[in-house]
């Protein structure tokens, strides 16, 4: 008799591998024409090996470590709202996200560059600012959409509120909040490349330098790779929302 895939195994469809594909099969054609062009001295400075490394890398630092930020203020910022049940709590607390979504996201970078520093760690609060929202209100959105017969059964099981939370209300809410995080990390991509008017780094490097030199290849180099990064944190983060989601859902 043959061996039953498990749970997780057959929530991971083969198409899924396909985004990966496209997007190797994408970078290997964009370097493919690169190789046919005759790049000048400025563009051979920008178009190596170790140029394009570093600044994906910081742009891949920017990203990730703001998106843990958001997840781990955002998340427990929701499910304090959620616990209060106060109406006038809940909308300070969306207010209070409210203020970051709502402002263009290159005058949150700037403005914060203007009354503290350039750099780094200013570029990470942006983001976080930037991309709170959205984990917030879908924290709050999935623990209210839980349903109440469900919440009653599981404390007439004699759970407490706190185990009803942990065991009952978060792994079902867990979907709408993994699509949350999904959603902040491809904004963190996005807004990331704004940094480098700050001089905090990242792909935004090329492409901005790319168009002050009117230097076309840098230019498609750098949008491709952000472009590239974007597409596969979103496959990544929807692989990890179909291996955690509870079943039946």
């Amino acid at each position: 008799m043959s061996a039953q895939p498990s749970a997780s195994t057959s929530r991971v469809s083969p198409r899924r591998f396909t985004t990966p594909l496209a997007v190797a099969v994408a970078l290997a054609v964009l370097f493919l024409w690169l190789s046919t062009l005759t790049l000048d001295s400025i563009e051979q400075r920008t178009l190596n090996t170790t140029y394009l490394l570093d600044r994906t890398q910081e742009h891949l630092i920017l990203t990730v470590v703001s998106s843990a930020l958001v997840a781990l203020l955002a998340i427990p910022a929701g499910i304090a709202a959620y616990r209060v049940r106060s109406k006038a709590v809940r909308a300070f607390v969306i207010g209070l996200g409210n203020i970051g979504q709502a402002t263009p996201a290159v005058g949150v970078v700037i403005l914060l560059a203007i009354v503290w520093q350039t750099g780094f760690y200013t570029a990470l609060i942006s983001l976080v600012a930037y991309c709170f929202l959205p984990v917030l209100r879908n924290t709050l959105t999935g623990l209210e959409q839980v349903d109440q017969a469900t919440r009653e059964a599981a404390r007439g099981m004699g759970m407490t509120p706190r185990q009803v939370l942990w065991r009952i209300e978060l792994p079902l809410a867990s979907p709408v909040i993994l699509a949350g995080l999904r959603t902040a990390l491809v904004f963190s991509v996005g807004v990331a490349t704004i940094a480098t008017f700050i001089n905090a780094g990242g792909l935004g490097d090329m492409i901005v330098n790319g168009l002050k030199l009117q230097r076309y290849p840098v230019i498609v180099v750098g949008a491709v790779l952000v472009a590239a990064i974007a597409v596969l944190i979103d496959w990544a983060a929807g692989l990890v929302e179909d291996l955690v989601r509870p079943r039946g859902l």
